[in-house]
């Protein structure tokens, strides 16, 4: 198909991001930085106030910023977050250019906390948004089963009316990675010592597991394993209770053992960071949920062996050896995950090679490539509609 875009103009891309999580930051920064042949506006709300964020994005962007919305653009990217079904019914003209809508996370597969277990809502706003789009991309196959899934059996238990096959235009949905940028920096050799460098790298909030994060600094303690554990990744206002007595544990480990102390918070360079991801030799998630897992990601990429559950996004581009069996408790699975860490740091200490993951795949030069297609693939099938009337 040739294409049909006005080659005097770069096409005019809206990018809305209702919920504005740093990953969601990275993937439409990284999309604006490595496709410059489009004009990009990009308009975003805080990572704050779930509810309300997920419930009210369309009247706040609607009335919020009528003017940019105005505008004209070729296409609408949104994510999952957006209620876009109400969005266009504020702003019609929204809903006569092509819409993709963009999965991050999916609320059927997310652990919610007690007072948003029985909230449909918080599922129907994103269902309506999919139906409603004209794509729907999702960043990994765990993201799209489950949630396809989950879709099914919520309109399995609503009480009538419900249209058959609703979700049958769904199961053609794509998956695309958020794209990982590739280390600038060559990768620095591992320490020669035998201790093991374990780095958790993850927002500091109960979906990623601080339970059990806990019960493996406590078996890590009690076995006296010569590692240390350094924790990073984003904090907020409050955080799980658990990390005090992890940041106790931590300490008294590394004074029992006599090791420098370890990394405890976020670490606010980039290339400080870099360089500790660097210095590492084991990514270790506890998550309670994952749809791709961009910490554990970006720390494969730059050397470390990741070590994470056998279950959620992992399996998709993790060996066995790389994953730990989930137990019956927080208390049986650390027993199981720092059995793993006893045999590594065992090989480190024999000089012997770790189980790192070649993630080349995810890397931008890759998956840009595939999103440039589709966007244009959209464009150009849209204005070739508008030919043809």
């Amino acid at each position: 198909m040739k294409p049909m875009i006005n080659s005097t103009r770069r096409p005019r891309i809206l990018l809305l991001s209702a919920y504005d999580a740093e990953s969601h930051r990275q993937w439409r920064s990284t999309l604006q930085a490595q496709l410059p042949e489009f004009e990009w506006t990009q308009l975003s709300l805080p990572a704050r106030y779930f509810s309300w964020r997920l419930r009210g994005n369309a009247l706040s962007f609607a009335f919020g910023e009528q003017e940019i919305l105005a505008q004209h653009y070729d296409l609408l990217i949104a994510t999952s977050m957006v209620d876009l079904s109400t969005l266009r019914g504020f702003v019609p003209s929204l809903a006569r250019i092509p819409t993709l809508l963009y999965f991050h996370e999916n609320q059927f597969a997310y652990p919610t906390r007690d007072q948003q277990r029985e909230n449909a809502e918080l599922q129907i706003v994103p269902l309506y948004s999919a139906l409603c789009a004209d794509r729907v991309v999702f960043n990994s196959q765990y993201n799209r089963t489950t949630f396809l899934a989950g879709a099914k059996s919520l309109l399995s238990r609503l009480p009538d009316f419900v249209p058959s096959g609703l979700l049958t235009r769904l199961e053609s949905a794509s998956v695309l990675p958020v794209p990982l940028a590739k280390p600038r920096e060559q990768l620095m050799p591992r320490t020669h010592s035998t201790t093991l460098e374990i780095l958790w790298n993850h927002r500091w909030e109960y979906d990623k597991g601080p339970g059990l994060l806990l019960a493996i600094v406590r078996e890590l303690n009690a076995a006296k394993l010569d590692c240390r554990l350094h924790i990073a990744g984003q904090q907020f206002a409050s955080k799980p209770a658990e990390f005090t007595e992890i940041e106790s544990l931590l300490q008294r480990h590394c004074t029992q053992l006599g090791l420098p102390a370890a990394t405890f918070g976020f670490v606010d360079s980039a290339q400080d960071y870099a360089a500790l991801m660097a210095s590492c030799d084991v990514a270790l998630s506890t998550a309670l949920h994952d749809f791709q897992g961009l910490a554990v990601q970006e720390a494969a990429l730059a050397g470390c062996a990741p070590l994470a559950p056998s279950s959620l996004v992992y399996p998709e581009y993790l060996p066995i050896t790389n994953l730990f069996a989930l137990g019956n408790d927080d208390e049986a699975t650390a027993r199981t995950a720092v059995k793993t860490l006893k045999e590594w740091q065992r090989r480190k200490a024999c000089g012997e090679s770790l189980p790192r993951v070649d993630l080349e795949h995810y890397t931008s030069p890759e998956l840009v490539k595939c999103y440039r297609s589709l966007l244009l693939e959209m464009i150009e099938q849209h204005e070739g509609r508008g030919e043809a009337n």
